[in-house]
């Protein structure tokens, strides 16, 4: 029998944990709900699985697309949107940057401060 697990957050690493929490929180608009040194969490309001960030001192910026050689994103956030413009200018006003590979007509990479890539994507069906 499987025990209960509830997935709680993502964590994203950084050089600094709250300056990046700090981006994501322009971003999304969710609060803060722990703030440690090297740690930091933000949560969805009204519940569900938030975003952590912890500070890695050794961390490598990672490169997108992948090239041979370099770091490898371990991971990347889809976050849906109702209008790729108007929430990619919100990205960049938050401190994004669009990234110069873009694989899809419908999905636009941006990277957040630490190289982190994540997409803004609307729903076609």
């Amino acid at each position: 029998m499987t025990p209960r697990m509830t997935l709680t957050a993502a964590v994203l690493n950084a050089p600094d944990a709250r300056e990046l929490a700090a981006f994501y929180q322009r971003l999304l608009g969710w609060p803060i709900d722990d703030d440690e040194p090297g740690w930091v969490t933000l949560r969805v309001p009204g519940g569900g699985t938030g975003l952590s960030f912890q500070t890695e001192k050794l961390y490598e910026r990672p490169v997108w697309p992948a090239a041979p050689g370099e770091q490898q994103m371990m991971l990347h956030l889809d976050i849906e949107v109702d209008d790729l413009d108007t929430a990619g200018a919100h990205a960049v006003e938050a401190g994004a940057t669009l990234a110069d590979h873009q694989p899809q007509d419908d999905v636009r990479v941006y990277l957040d401060p630490a190289g982190h890539p994540f997409c803004l994507w609307v729903r076609t069906d």
